[in-house]
């Protein structure tokens, strides 16, 4: 006896990704009691503690494989836990995520902090999807779908993580057809870019700065909505798994390269078996593997990527993106919620309740 799967195969992840979606929907929304307030760790709190609820209910067997408090040992979701009912037969998920990235901006009441989940079904060959880079910090170059096509065509264009940063604002106007000066590049703000935020100045194009938040900000450069063309700098090495897995959907492309922070941090890189990995190149495709990866994200404050979320009354609007690598479908999400019906499903009480 034949039944319809024997004709289409399943397809997981697009039975799965709203589920997803609403998680990060849900961190966002349970985080805004904490705009503002100067309390990041609470923040981070809420979000994780709304995206474990939502995890909670869904029918997959799930492993956070990248998680969030790496750098800060803040609470989060760490590499390890099982998410999901894990039920016989349930789907198998590697899950990378930020319940917020940018937890500093949100604890001021600033720009550009989002929700963000990416999720790849396990690949045939049973090597990770979501690559798990056991370091601080990594260098990043990432531009746009025209860019990454441009240099496919020919590799021998200065599109490179250790180009100096004029030749490849050169090249990227020349392929956008733009001016220098109109060439957006972003960079965040810290003391280890000043020198990469100098020569972006020196250079004559637009320079923006950002002081938190870089998953946001790296995948500016391949959504259609953003004035960014660039994001350039070194960032957190979590961060850029998950920006790679969105620009997977989106078509844009990244260099990434490891940078210890000091010589201890490479000499512990070295023993845990990365020392030849310390000079390799990644790209986005080496980060987030295969086709099968789902991209959700949901804006808190305002960013490159998503508007935040915004209460007017008993309404409250949340904006999210909602990707996936195979068919490379781009979903821009406008949720309107009304909060006095609207409830919420969280670890720490185990029962829904209302916002």
């Amino acid at each position: 006896m034949t039944t319809k799967s024997d004709f289409f195969p399943q397809d997981i992840e697009r039975q799965i990704e709203m589920d997803f979606l609403r998680a990060t929907e849900l961190a966002a929304l349970n985080t805004l009691q904490w705009l503002g307030k100067g309390q990041k760790e609470k923040a981070d709190e809420a979000a994780c503690d709304a995206i474990r609820g939502m995890f909670d209910l869904m029918d997959i067997s799930g492993e956070v494989v990248i998680g969030e408090g790496i750098k800060d040992e803040a609470p989060g979701l760490f590499k390890g836990e099982k998410i999901g009912l894990w039920r016989p037969g349930s789907p198998r998920f590697e899950i990378a995520l930020d319940p917020v990235d940018g937890t500093t901006n949100v604890s001021k009441g600033m720009p550009n902090s989002v929700s963000c989940i990416a999720a790849s079904a396990p690949s045939d060959d049973g090597e990770p999807c979501l690559l798990d880079i056991p370091a601080f910090y990594m260098k990043k170059l990432a531009y746009p779908l025209q860019v990454r096509r441009a240099w496919m065509k020919d590799p021998s264009l200065p599109i490179d993580i250790n180009a100096p940063i004029e030749e490849v604002i050169d090249v990227t106007a020349k392929i956008l057809g733009k001016e220098v000066r109109d060439v957006v590049v972003c960079v965040l703000d810290r003391p280890r870019n000043q020198g990469l935020i100098e020569d972006i100045r020196r250079k004559g194009a637009a320079l923006r700065m950002i002081s938190d938040g870089d998953i946001a900000a790296a995948m500016a450069p391949a959504m259609r909505t953003s004035n960014i063309n660039l994001y350039a700098g070194i960032g957190g090495a979590p961060e850029c798994i998950l920006s790679a897995a969105g620009l997977r959907c989106l078509g844009g492309g990244m260099r990434a390269q490891i940078w210890p922070r000091d010589e201890e941090e490479r000499q512990s890189l070295i023993a845990q078996g990365w020392g030849k990995q310390l000079e390799f190149q990644y790209m986005s495709r080496d980060l987030a593997r295969g086709d099968n990866i789902v991209f959700a994200a949901t804006g808190i404050s305002n960013s490159p990527l998503l508007e935040g979320v915004s209460v007017e009354g008993a309404i409250a609007k949340t904006h999210s993106v909602l990707m996936r690598a195979r068919s490379g479908t781009v979903r821009f999400i406008e949720a309107q919620h009304n909060l006095e019906k609207k409830t919420i499903h969280l670890r720490s009480t185990q029962i829904e309740r209302k916002i």
